[in-house]
Order: C-alpha cells, then structure tokens, then sequence
C-alpha cells in the first residue's frame, strides 16, 4: 500500500474539521447555559474556517503545486456580560461535552504538527504550524472550561 500523499493528509483533515464543526454545533444546539452554546457556537466556526482554509490549499496544491497564505485566526473573547447562573444543571453531561472536545482539539494539535514537521515548503510548514497553534488554543479554551464547570458549576474560559 502507498504511503499516504499530503493531498491524502489534508483531505483527512477536512473530514475532521468538517466533524469537529457538526460536534460543535450540536453540542451548542443542546447546552441550555447561553455562556456554553457561545463557546460551542465559535468553536464550530473557527473549525468551518480551517475547513475552507484547507479546502483552498488542497485546490491551489492540485491546481499549481502552491501552498496558499495562512495568517491564522484569532479565538474571540467570551462576551463581556456574564450570565450568574447557579450551578449548571447539566454539569454532567457538559463536562463529558467539553472533555470530547478537548480530546479532538488534542488529535488535531497533533495531527497538524506532523504536518507541519513533514511539509518542506516553508509556507505550507507555516501554515500547518498556526493551525496546531490555534488548535492548542482551543484546548486550552476549553480545559479553563472544564476546569471552571468541574469546580465551580459555572461556564468560564478567556482568551489565551
């Protein structure tokens, strides 16, 4: 069997992204606390946002062999306002939610560094090394949230 080429890679990738979008999604569609639907709501766009960066790569690589510009994307800050709700009633299933995320952010992070560790073209090593960045930063996003919720029942997380 042929080893795997970097279109295999990314096309990979975008098959996780596009799922880590769809898990987003339906876990900020099921979370009643509005400060967990918002950061379950921008996670699921950041990884649409990877989705159609790498989909550009994957058609510039098949196009011309060139990797495309990658500046990276910074994660928004939660909402200024905070909700004072009580201990989350769904503490238990929020915290199995946020611990499934952190586990694909991890595979992502890794999966995104190897790339990048394999990529000889300058850009495109840059582009996969932002994108573990930003996927390292969602991990961290969300182990503030879980450590928050596992210990005080409230949905808290800044910005790293």
């Amino acid at each position: 069997m042929p080893a795997p080429t970097l279109l295999d890679a990314i096309h990979a990738a975008k098959e996780n992204e596009r799922i880590a979008s769809e898990r987003y999604a339906a876990a900020a569609r099921n979370l009643s606390n509005p400060l967990a639907r918002e950061l379950f709501e921008q996670l699921s766009e950041f990884e649409k946002y990877h989705l159609e960066k790498l989909a550009a790569l994957e058609q510039s690589l098949q196009e011309s062999g060139n990797f495309i510009a990658y500046e990276g994307r910074d994660f928004p800050l939660p909402p200024v306002f905070e909700v004072k709700a009580a201990i989350d009633p769904e503490r238990k299933s929020s915290i199995q939610i946020v611990s499934e995320a952190k586990e694909l952010e991890k595979q992502a992070q890794a999966a995104y560094a190897s790339l990048a560790e394999q990529c000889q073209d300058p850009q495109g090593r840059g582009m996969f090394t932002t994108l573990a960045e930003e996927e390292r930063k969602h991990f961290l996003i969300l182990s503030e949230a879980y450590w928050s919720l596992n210990h005080t029942g409230e949905w808290k997380w800044s910005r790293p």
